[in-house]
């Protein structure tokens, strides 16, 4: 049995609106931290989340950004690229679900999109004792670059081949990590991974690595990738 549930996180000093599925006994949880200009309603990062789920794994879908900030984000543009901000209120969230009965004895995982792997990495960064692991989807982990040196869980950064400005991008970043990490190039996706098979291509890459990052019982496990790129 499935519960989804429409949650209030208090991150940052500020309330934010998220959607929270928990399967019958998950292993772990994914927090998804969206990308430019997008929400928790991000069609492509649900449709990640309902597969996880699939899996066993619960998901926490949040906005990052009030409804006023969204407001005025979508005619300035101000928030956005604001990583500081987006780190600390997803960070926040981390904590929040550190203190939540239903989710605290879960090993978190963070799953950004575009500016979101930004704020993916430095919640890894600052609570390497509750986050065991990042994906990146189309990512831009090079905005975060002043954290990537403190990021110890393993991280996996999938980008498309029709993608080439960020896939170099992350490749650069993939060289500052500290940790673990793993570059897969999707054939035939650009950015939005809009092409056909493409997000069941992150899919499938996201799976596997969560069997390599967590035992059967769902507690932290050391990763077992050799750090590289392919």
């Amino acid at each position: 049995m499935t519960d989804s549930t429409q949650i209030r996180v208090v991150a940052d000093d500020i309330v934010l609106d998220g959607d929270l599925t928990l399967p019958a006994h998950p292993r772990a949880l994914v927090l998804f931290a969206h990308g430019s200009g997008s929400s928790r309603h991000s069609p492509r990062n649900r449709y990640v989340a309902d597969a996880l789920v699939g899996e066993g794994v619960a998901t926490l879908l949040m906005d990052l950004l009030t409804g006023e900030e969204d407001r005025v984000d979508r005619q300035t543009r101000e928030f956005r690229f604001d990583i500081g901000l987006l780190g600390r209120r997803l960070t926040g969230a981390v904590d929040w679900l550190a203190a939540d009965p239903r989710t605290a004895p879960l090993p978190v995982v963070t799953f950004g999109a575009s500016t979101g792997a930004a704020a993916a990495l430095i919640a890894a960064a600052d609570r390497p004792d509750r986050v065991v692991g990042v994906i990146s989807r189309g990512g831009r982990p090079d905005l975060a670059a002043d954290h990537l040196r403190r990021v110890r869980a393993p991280v996996l950064l999938v980008v498309g081949s029709r993608d080439p400005t960020v896939l170099d991008l992350n490749r650069i970043a993939a060289s500052q990590l500290s940790g673990q990490v793993q570059v897969v190039v999707v054939p035939g996706a650009t950015h939005l991974f809009e092409e056909p098979g493409t997000l069941d291509a992150v899919i499938g890459q996201a799976v596997d690595a969560l069997s390599r990052w967590l035992p059967p019982d769902g507690s932290a496990a050391r990763p077992r990738h050799p750090k590289g790129s392919g």
